[in-house]
């Protein structure tokens, strides 16, 4: 490893203990563009990992929210989920605050948040006793 991979290796290490997650676009800046990575992160660590007034299960639910009604892809949300049962949060308090995209973001984009949630916490339905035709996990 020369010491610029060295550096780099260890800084997404890092990222990696205090995020708890790194996204695959975090490991490709890591290599091939680690100045920007570097950039990128310090504005992250400021807003969501150093320590402030809000709390890291605040802030993982914050995230949580935001990404679902950006309809983020379903495993970048399902990192900060993880993120949020690995700090004690509950299945139902994620599940809570995902719901507070329903007024105001519409069930599309709270159907990206629910159906990370739901494969992250291996939960089903009930099914109907009746005939229906089976709208999918993007049916509103």
């Amino acid at each position: 490893m020369t010491e610029n991979t060295a550096d780099a290796q260890e800084y997404i290490d890092d990222m990696a203990r205090k995020r708890g997650y790194v996204l695959d676009y975090h490991k490709v800046m890591a290599k091939h563009d680690f100045d920007v990575l570097k950039a990128a992160n310090g504005l992250v660590s400021a807003a969501y990992l150093d320590q402030r007034t809000l709390d890291r299960k605040t802030k993982e639910l914050i995230f949580i929210v935001s990404l679902t009604v950006m309809r983020a892809s379903k495993g970048h949300i399902q990192s900060h989920i993880r993120v949020a049962l690995d700090l004690g949060l509950s299945p139902t308090e994620i599940l809570e605050a995902i719901e507070i995209a329903l007024p105001e973001a519409g069930v599309v984009a709270f159907q990206t948040g629910f159906e990370a949630w739901r494969e992250v916490v291996g939960v089903d339905g009930l099914e109907p006793t009746v005939v229906a035709h089976d709208g999918g996990s993007g049916a509103s």
